[in-house]
């Protein structure tokens, strides 16, 4: 039997089980909020062409109307100021779109102290338990942030200081970008930094670092806590948007049962 038909046997006998990482995308997504003078990507929304009327007899479709960045998206490079001569969304590699991934669980940590950063002493501690980060793969940092994923107010969490999402430390950023064999970094939040990293030294680390490195995020994945700590091949398919900063995404992972 060839590799390709053997995973088809197993996705049909129930040995790969493929886990939908991506949230619904509906005019309900959170999306993030900056303040004011900075403008904001837009909320998600359908405008309707036809639905089997004088418009379009036999037939139903819309209109939508999205930013890059709204819902379950993929960060590219040129995203970034520091990596504004680097790829578009279109411009990554297909074999890149398929990929080993980690999983690394601090949800109970970060149940305790929603400001929770992630530190080089956790991933060294995870690496001594489970071994290398995956060479060419995706670390996924699950926080339970998916929980709040139904509600905006939540999901920004949000007073009077700003929000307070966990994140990555500027520490550990500038590793994940120099020094960890991956290709980028997925998170359960609206971005890949913290809700308080515009205040750290540099402003948004896990953007500067990871994507100045030419490396990728993913945001608002869901069902994290289905997924072991190793062994997940995921595909992440974003729109090949020609210039686009990024796009939202399906992103399933394959795990074996």
């Amino acid at each position: 039997m060839s590799v390709l038909q053997s995973l088809v046997s197993g996705l049909r006998g129930g040995g790969i089980e493929v886990v939908d990482l991506t949230a619904p995308l509906s005019s309900e997504t959170p999306i993030l909020k900056l303040p004011e003078p900075f403008a904001d990507t837009a909320t998600f929304s359908l405008e309707e062409i036809s639905r089997y009327d004088d418009r379009g007899p036999a037939w139903y479709w819309n209109n939508i109307h999205t930013g890059e960045h709204t819902g379950t998206h993929l960060d590219a490079p040129v995203h970034w100021v520091t990596a504004k001569e680097g790829e578009d969304v279109s411009q990554i590699a297909t074999t890149r779109l398929v990929a080993p991934a980690a999983v690394l669980d601090v949800s109970e940590r970060v149940a305790a102290d929603p400001d929770f950063l992630l530190k080089i002493s956790d991933l060294e501690a995870w690496q001594a338990e489970h071994g290398p980060l995956p060479e060419g793969g995706w670390l996924f940092i699950r926080t339970g942030w998916d929980a709040r994923s139904d509600s905006q107010e939540a999901f920004l969490n949000a007073n009077e200081t700003g929000p307070h999402t966990p994140g990555v430390s500027v520490e550990a950023a500038r590793w994940l970008a120099d020094e960890a064999p991956i290709i980028g970094v997925g998170v359960e939040t609206v971005g890949t930094d913290a809700g308080k990293a515009h205040a750290f030294e540099p402003p948004f680390p896990c953007h500067t670092y990871v994507l100045g490195a030419g490396k990728y995020g993913l945001t608002q994945l869901q069902n994290l806590r289905l997924l072991p700590p190793t062994g997940a091949v995921v595909i992440a398919a974003p729109l090949p948007i020609v210039g686009g900063s990024g796009s939202p995404t399906r992103v399933l992972a394959l795990v074996e049962r």
